[in-house]
């Protein structure tokens, strides 16, 4: 008999315990936890270097005329991003003498046209040239937020006038390339 007693306090304790621990616990939830990301664009940081373009001597130095292998290294914009859609635009302005600016003499031009190109943002770069028209590929659009390198680059100098057109003294042409990552609508 005391087999069974036994066997019954611990079937009753068993079940008391079962009983107790569904009346100890509750659930209570889902509760949402929220937050927000704005929208941020950076150009990122200008990598190695001043950010001078310096093409040096303009002039072919035996006939006046400008280089035909004028070249710079592009600059590379490390660490771009853009938490949503956006555009990339690029502009520039042409190198010109900045202690001649007045109207050069006949047969000579104090202005150099040049193409400023942004890539690795959008499939096809931004690219700006002075001197144009219009510029329609100048200002690319991303779909997507995005983050990486951007190369910027510069090329194709022509002489303002015409390549028959030799280049006025200066101890500084000077032009600027600008570009600007921002959020899209």
């Amino acid at each position: 008999m005391k087999s069974v007693r036994f066997g019954l306090a611990a079937l009753v304790a068993a079940g008391s315990g079962a009983a107790f621990a569904q009346s100890d616990t509750a659930t209570s939830g889902p509760y949402m936890v929220t937050g927000t990301v704005p929208v941020l664009c950076t150009a990122g940081t200008l990598s190695d270097d001043n950010g001078v373009f310096a093409v040096g001597v303009l002039v072919d130095l035996s006939t006046g005329l400008l280089r035909n292998d004028l070249s710079a290294p592009p600059k590379i914009l490390q660490g771009s991003f853009c938490t949503s859609r956006s555009t990339i635009t690029i502009e520039a302005s042409p190198l010109v003498a900045q202690a001649s600016p007045q109207t050069p003499p006949e047969g000579f031009s104090n202005t150099v046209h040049f193409t400023a190109t942004a890539e690795g943002w959008t499939p096809a770069p931004a690219v700006f040239t002075t001197g144009s028209a219009t510029n329609p590929n100048a200002v690319q659009t991303r779909e997507t937020g995005f983050t990486g390198d951007i190369v910027v680059s510069i090329g194709s100098f022509t002489t303002d006038g015409g390549a028959s057109l030799r280049l006025v003294e200066d101890p500084l042409y000077q032009g600027a390339v600008v570009v600007t990552l921002a959020a899209a609508d």
